[in-house]
């Protein structure tokens, strides 16, 4: 599709997030997000008055279904724009396709940076966004011996890599690292037990995905591990996951996040309700749900602007834009294709609902290669002070 003026003619986008496997119940928050916003695009009136009309496929959590369906996509279905991917292994396998037909893909999960697509947005959290606010925030209120526990595919490996570093660099310890299936049966954590019981850590920094992340959870309180003395702190551990955790797995636990489903700033009430009054009151509202609903509206700003749904002329458009996000006012860095994001601590409470107990002063600027790696220096990498 050539874009431009065609009256009524539908602005066709890709949305590739998972519906079903390992990965379906965080997509699954990122997909209705993205439809959430499609929908209210269209209900005030479409882009330069053509609706936006989603082609939805389910790659199933797989990396190979997810290359074969972009290819689909923008070769049989004349799609531009995708939106997709949640584990870093299937934003892989498909950004080559994206930049081989010149495509233009938006990214709304945090990932472990060290990356840069001239055809991606990404609109979730970079280490920096992340990762060092809780680094911050565990050495500040519990300690600095840290074990570390993943899942095993490239995101786990990445983070943890990055992790290390930040606290080998604050003089801490990492006292060990554990991998574990994506698919993990019970018996994969016993070892995760035994080596919690070993070096009584800290901190158990968790970059554990889909299902296996409840397992994770359960198995540490069924050993009678103490949350106030050695917590899980996670980057991956959202309101999807607790979703599917039995009540109080969760509770006294940390994730790291730019969004949380209980933030009580206008903004985020508009969105949670407007979501849960489409989905359901029980339909978890995660940080990769609001980055898919942002990253639509933003795309939607920029193709009015350049009319055409060409991604180089979107691009153009992009970069440097901004929208008052449910989190906070949002940009996109001309020099990198990240986001400007604020980033939050979350505690989880006996409700299962996440408790805000530290935030950085400012919004961060996205520094996927910790070009200014600093603990304590937020000056450097900050957005304006306001938020949505």
């Amino acid at each position: 599709m050539a874009g431009g003026s065609s009256s009524g003619t539908p602005w066709r986008v890709g949305v590739l997030f998972s519906q079903s496997g390992v990965t379906a119940a965080i997509e699954r928050s990122q997909l209705n997000a993205t439809l959430l916003a499609i929908d209210e695009i269209n209900a005030a009136g479409g882009v330069n008055g053509r609706p936006i009309e989603p082609v939805m496929h389910d790659p199933a959590s797989n990396p190979k279904r997810y290359a074969e369906l972009g290819e689909a996509l923008i070769d049989r279905d004349g799609v531009r724009v995708i939106f997709g991917c949640y584990m870093s292994s299937t934003r892989k396998a498909l950004l080559p396709v994206v930049e081989a037909r010149n495509g233009l893909l938006f990214y709304s999960t945090l990932y472990e940076g060290f990356e840069y697509s001239p055809r991606c947005i990404y609109s979730g959290a970079a280490p920096n966004q992340n990762a060092l606010p809780l680094l911050k925030y565990l050495l500040e209120a519990h300690g600095n011996r840290f074990l570390l526990v993943g899942s095993n595919y490239v995101f786990p490996y990445e983070s943890n890599r990055v992790m290390s570093d930040l606290v080998v660099s604050a003089k801490g310890r990492v006292l060990n690292e554990i991998y574990i299936p994506l698919e993990p049966g019970e018996k994969d954590f016993e070892r995760f037990v035994r080596e919690v019981r070993k070096h009584e850590p800290d901190v158990i920094f968790s970059t554990v995905v889909g299902a296996g992340t409840a397992q994770l959870y359960q198995a540490y309180r069924e050993a009678g591990f103490d949350p106030a003395r050695m917590p899980i702190a996670s980057l991956t551990t959202s309101e999807a996951e607790i979703a599917q955790m039995e009540p109080g797995d969760a509770e006294g636990h940390i994730t790291s996040a730019p969004f949380f489903e209980s933030l009580t700033t206008s903004s985020a009430r508009s969105f949670v309700s407007a979501f849960k009054l489409k989905y359901g009151h029980s339909a978890p509202v995660a940080a990769s749900a609001e980055a898919a609903y942002f990253q639509v509206h933003l795309f939607a700003r920029a193709l009015a602007s350049a009319d055409t749904d060409a991604p180089e002329a979107l691009l153009d458009a992009l970069k440097g834009s901004e929208y008052d996000a449910p989190q906070g006012r949002v940009k996109i860095e001309p020099e990198n294709n990240h986001t400007y994001l604020w980033p939050k601590i979350g505690r989880v409470g006996a409700d299962g609902a996440f408790e805000i107990v530290w935030a950085p002063p400012v919004g961060i600027k996205p520094d996927p290669y910790f070009l200014s790696p600093s603990i304590d220096d937020w000056s450097s990498l900050a957005f304006e002070s306001r938020r949505a």
